[in-house]
Order: C-alpha cells, then structure tokens, then sequence
C-alpha cells in the first residue's frame, strides 16, 4: 500500500513535471514569433488578424494617428468623408474575411444594398442602374434589341470567371508557375479569356455606346485601356451587377473599425503616430526598425506600407529585391484628383454614387493611360454618402467626394486645381439642375502629391500597378524578400493586386507565408 501510494505520488508529481515543460518550452516558442506589421491599411490590418490567430506576438506600426491608411475618415464641420476608398463591392470576399475568425460582417458593421446601385450621367442625361437583375435586363433590352439575352450569357461567363479567378488566381501567393498547375485551371484557361482584350469581349456581344460604357468602367481603374486589359476582368461586371453595390453604414471606415477590432480581440498591439524611417539588415535578417525610436525584438516584419517607398528608402541598396529602373518600368493605375466639399443644402437630384460619362471616354483614358496628360475633359466620380446615410453630414447638407482620374506622377499647382473645380461643379450643376458652388461651406482639395505625402505612394498613384497580364500573378512584385529572409510585403503593390477585396486576401497570404518561415 505504501509502495503504491508513492509510486502513484511519484507519476503525478512526473507527470506535472512534464506538462509544465511542455507548456514553458510552447510558451517560449509562441514567445519567439514576434511579427511587426508596418501599416495599419486594408492588407496590414488583415494581415496583424491572421497571424495573431496563428498565435504570433503581433504589433502593427501606423504612421498616421488612426488606423485604416489610405481607407482613413476625414471629419470637419459635422460633414464625414471616406478618404480613400469608396465602393463596396464582392460582398462575399469580407464574409470570407470575417469567417476565417468565426465572425461575421454583421457582428462589426451594418451593410445596406444600395438600389439603384448608381447613376450614370450620359450627355443626353442620367442613366440609373438597377439593382435588381430582371430590372437590369429590360433595361439592356430597351437600349438594345436582343441584348438581354446576350447580357445573360455574358454574365454566366463572368461568373465563371469570378469563380474560376478569385479561386484559382487571386487566392495565390503568386510565387511559382506550380501553384496553377491543377486541372481546373487548364480546362478552363480558354474560358477564363487571358488572351483577349475585354474591350474586344464586349464588343462581341454589345455595339450600343451606353452599354459598352457600362461594361467598360469597372477596368478603368485596374491601370490600363480596355483594349488592353485582359477579358477575365469581366468578372469585375459581374462583381457589379450580380453581387451588387454596397454601403456600409458609417463609410468604408466602418470596415476598417470592425477589422481593428478584430485585431485587438485576437491581442494585436498597435503604436500610431510612428513613422518608419529605416529598416536595418545584418546577414540576411532585418534586426531593426527605426521610428522616432529603435524598434527591435521582432522575428518578421510585414511591410503593408508602399513597396517601393519599402524598397528604395526604408533598405539600403543590397537588400532590394527590385531596382529603380524596374519600377520605373512597372505600369501603374491611376492617380487622383479628390475634392471633399460640405454644402449647406440638400441637393436632392443625387444619388450615393454617380459617373459622369458625358465626355469622350476614350480621350480621357488615353490622357491617364497612352499620352499622359492633365484631362483635356475629364470624367468625374460623385460620391455623396449623406443621400443614404444623414449621420455623413449636418442636418439639411450634403457631403460630396468628387474625384478625377488623373495619371500617375502629374505635378499639381493651385492654378490647375483651381480650374478642375471650376470645371466639375459647373458640369455638376448642369446634370443635376442644381446650383451650388455658392453654397460650398466645406472645401479640402487632395491630389497626387498627397498621395505621396500621406501614404509614400510610388509617383503619386492611388491605385498600384496596373492588372495587365504582364503584371499579373508570378509577374508582380513578390510577397517575400529574396535577401533578407524574414521581411514580406503586402498590399496593393504585390498579389494580388489593387482594391480592397485583394487587399484583404494579400494579408491572408502574406501571414500564410510567415507561417511558413517560422515552420522551416
């Protein structure tokens, strides 16, 4: 009985032994795998969440004094602004998001189905577009006979696309030629249209202007002509008429505020107001970020901030993975010219989103695209969230984002500026039979050099590179640094590309390649 009970007292005491061994010797593993993201954007944020769900000590890095980057809100007077982005599109891809932490959209944000979904200003007069798809049907058939039917066919190409696309290309970390190599993907390739211009694509099947125009608009800010943008990108068209025109309530911040916290739920840290000023390499590892002070103690860093700024300013020359003259070669999307202005009265002739396609469409892309220039006539992109939500502006105002594309690396002065207003608001006021220039209360004005001023934006642009095929997949700038081993890139520079919809997938892939190197 005695030898029993010690030999019982014996196993325990072993046995606690060894689970408290285990327990320190995982504690100091975990402990090891510190991460510091650099930028708190769509694809940083994303990427802070994914890791610190694997586990990982995660601080992110924010040169601003909120979170959300580019995606940042503006606030004056009582009117409320989304800096950055705007339109919410592929509801599906947030779901996704937010289900890879067991959450849903709805327990961060309230999501409304805008319907119409937007407004098209031709200059014979505005076009609404619908919402609901039979709607959007009779409405390609009474522009265009027989047109319908083709609508239908083209949207279940695009769907295939969409499917084929998002699964196959988009959620790829974009390293090797193997990671396409699976069956689907080759039986579908031709069906996936690579090959052929959507400009081409869709006048296959559309010869109406208006419909063409439609169809079109969604590439322009993809970073290229029609013609010159590969047909798969018409999963974009089915993206807009099949998944829909979204608004979160709030703006598109409220997006970034669900994700941050998320974030802090999962036990990431966050120091804002720091600027990253340097990133310093021994051997083969970065070993320090400098700030206002020295950041050190981290395993990886995850730079979400502008991959070139990354690259030419923040490592010295030995450590790059691309030159100088290799991004001056890249083709990059456009740029902006963003005026946020508060008017003290309702301007009831608008909807949430409008464009206005009442110029020559073709010139205005060839100035951003082929012979870059200030738009001779530009089209222009509305934005009033205070016609869906009254929060976005004082009682009996309204709240207007207007921007013009522009090309990338255009030099900006009061003068030029100062004419492009003059220019958008009388071509406003025209369409929507409404004076109101002497009721603008509110007026910030933001253009390329912001850009490079707020977000270190490579040659001022606000969208990244161009989604041509030869800056697609394997052929954008990787995710991983060849010569310093624990430094990654995200975001809309690398894979997958621009919009938010791939930024968020860019974190996830990122975080799946840091997991990787701890793994090794």
């Amino acid at each position: 009985m005695i030898n029993l009970t010690y030999q019982t007292t014996k196993n325990s005491i072993n046995n606690f032994v060894s689970l408290n061994f285990n327990f320190l010797q995982l504690f100091k593993l975990h402990m090891k795998k510190k991460v510091t993201v650099i930028g708190s954007g769509f694809s940083g944020l994303s990427a802070a969440c994914y890791l610190a769900k694997q586990g990982y000590d995660v601080t992110v890095l924010e040169k601003h004094a909120t979170v959300g980057g580019r995606a940042r809100q503006f606030e004056q007077q009582g009117f409320v602004y989304d800096m950055g982005p705007s339109w919410y599109w592929m509801p599906d891809i947030f779901e996704k998001f937010f289900a890879d932490f067991g959450k849903k959209v709805s327990d961060y944000y309230e999501l409304e189905r805008l319907s119409p979904s937007y407004r098209i200003y031709f200059e014979d007069g505005p076009l609404d577009i619908p919402s609901d798809l039979n709607e959007m049907y009779a409405m390609f058939e009474t522009l265009e006979k027989g047109s319908a039917e083709k609508l239908k066919q083209f949207l279940k190409e695009a769907e295939y696309k969409y499917q084929i696309g998002m699964n196959d290309l988009v959620y790829k970390p974009g390293l090797s030629l193997t990671e396409f190599m699976n069956v689907r993907f080759f039986k579908g390739i031709f069906k996936l249209d690579v090959f052929k211009s959507i400009a081409s694509h869709i006048r296959k099947s559309f010869s109406n202007p208006k419909l063409i125009q439609l169809l079109e608009f969604p590439v322009l800010f993809l970073g290229a002509l029609p013609e010159n943008t590969p047909a798969l990108y018409s999963l974009m068209n089915y993206s807009d008429i099949v998944g829909g025109t979204w608004y979160p309530k709030g703006g598109m911040t409220s997006v970034i505020k669900g994700m941050h916290t998320l974030a802090i739920e999962l036990g990431v840290k966050f120091e804002l107001n720091t600027d990253v000023s340097k990133i310093k390499v021994e051997g083969n590892l970065a070993k320090q970020i400098t700030t206002q002070t020295k950041h050190t103690g981290f395993d990886v860093v995850v730079s979400s901030a502008d991959y070139h700024f990354t690259e030419q300013t923040l490592l010295d020359k030995p450590y790059r993975n691309y030159s100088e003259k290799y991004w001056q070669t890249r083709k990059m999307a456009p740029s902006s010219l963003i005026f946020y202005l508060g008017v003290n009265k309702k301007l009831p002739n608008l909807l949430h989103h409008s464009l206005f396609f009442d110029e020559d469409f073709n010139l205005h892309a060839q100035e951003i695209y082929t012979n870059p220039k200030w738009p001779t006539k530009p089209l222009i992109y509305l934005s009033s969230t205070s016609q869906t939500d009254a929060n976005t502006a004082p009682e009996g105002c309204e709240n207007l984002f207007i921007l013009i594309p522009i090309a990338p690396d255009l030099k900006e002065d009061k003068a030029t500026i100062d004419y492009y207003f003059d220019l958008v608001i009388n071509r406003i006021e025209k369409h929507i039979g409404v004076s109101f220039k002497d009721n603008i209360i509110l007026r910030r004005d933001y253009a390329g050099s912001d850009f490079l001023k707020d977000y270190n934006s490579f040659r001022g642009n606000a969208y990244g590179l161009a989604n041509t095929l030869s800056q697609t997949a394997i052929l954008k700038p990787k995710l991983k640094n060849d010569k310093v081993k624990n430094l990654f890139y995200t975001g809309q520079l690398t894979v997958p590309g621009p919009g938010v919809p791939p930024c968020l997938i860019s974190g996830k892939l990122v975080a799946e390649q840091v997991t990787k190197f701890f793994d090794k």
